[in-house]
């Protein structure tokens, strides 16, 4: 059985359902994991993403703000959504699917724009929200050896040098600062979580899925951060056969400041 996942910041469900359309026509994901949807569940335009054949759906927004959804083509079970950090936003989604495979969908706060807990609330809730992120699956360590599990989604932290670019003049902006990093790696070990995209990408080669929305020619500008990620427990490490990321999105009209990433799993005998 193959499996195609992709994780989108989209910016605005309502905002980018054209958007949304295109992409899924092109990339064909089978599952489709969203965060920043903005929208309130009950006003969440379910019709179109049924229409493109997600018969199955799991969301959890709020107005105006955060936000995050998971539609897939295939049977799934929504089992949980947690308030991490009890910071009362929805950040968090996770479904099952067939072959037993727990997928987490999060959306990590930014941390506004002082590094420094202290002064910045919203920095410090963003430290709060890694570190409950990793005692959450600390909790599980136990039966590592057989969790198959995913976790994706925009963290909001670029840990490698590569990662952004530059190391040098971003190690004291928000998304690089050496705090950030140090409580990402903690929770990638929590697990001991495989970074699949760098995996496929090895560093030191560029990788970013944000750029500003400030530079009026991204491209030439080039100035990104890899802030979505995408990981697996060791146990699915295996079955990974491709990763991409879609930048051509980030061309289109009004578009998210995030791209897309898609990543393929292949399971023998499914």
């Amino acid at each position: 059985m193959r499996l195609r996942i992709a994780t989108w910041n989209v910016n605005s469900v309502r905002v980018r359902l054209d958007h949304i359309a295109r992409f899924v026509a092109e990339a064909q994901p089978d599952v489709l994991c969203l965060q920043e949807t903005k929208v309130e569940d009950r006003n969440f335009p379910l019709d179109p993403f049924r229409d493109w054949g997600y018969a199955h759906h799991a969301v959890a927004g709020q107005k105006s703000y955060n936000g995050v959804a998971m539609f897939s083509k295939r049977p799934m079970e929504a089992i949980e959504s947690v308030d991490l950090a009890g910071l009362g936003q929805a950040r968090h989604l996770c479904i099952r699917l067939e072959p037993n495979i727990a997928l987490h969908n999060f959306y990590v706060p930014a941390g506004g724009d002082l590094p420094d807990p202290a002064v910045n609330e919203k920095f410090a809730q963003k430290l709060a929200f890694l570190d409950h992120m990793a005692a959450a699956f600390a909790d599980q360590r136990a039966a590592a050896n057989e969790s198959r599990m995913i976790l994706l989604g925009d963290l909001n932290v670029a840990p490698l040098a590569c990662d952004v670019w530059s190391h040098t003049r971003l190690l004291n902006v928000v998304s690089h600062t050496a705090i950030e990093v140090a409580r990402l790696r903690r929770l990638q070990q929590s697990l001991e979580w495989i970074d699949v995209m760098r995996r496929q990408v090895p560093a030191p080669e560029r990788l970013y899925t944000w750029w500003s929305y400030r530079a009026r020619d991204w491209r030439a500008n080039d100035r990104g951060r890899r802030l979505d990620h995408v990981w697996v427990t060791p146990v699915l490490a295996g079955a990974v056969r491709a990763m991409a990321v879609h930048e051509k999105t980030r061309d289109w009209a009004r578009p998210s400041d995030h791209v897309p990433v898609t990543v393929d799993l292949v399971f023998d005998g499914v």
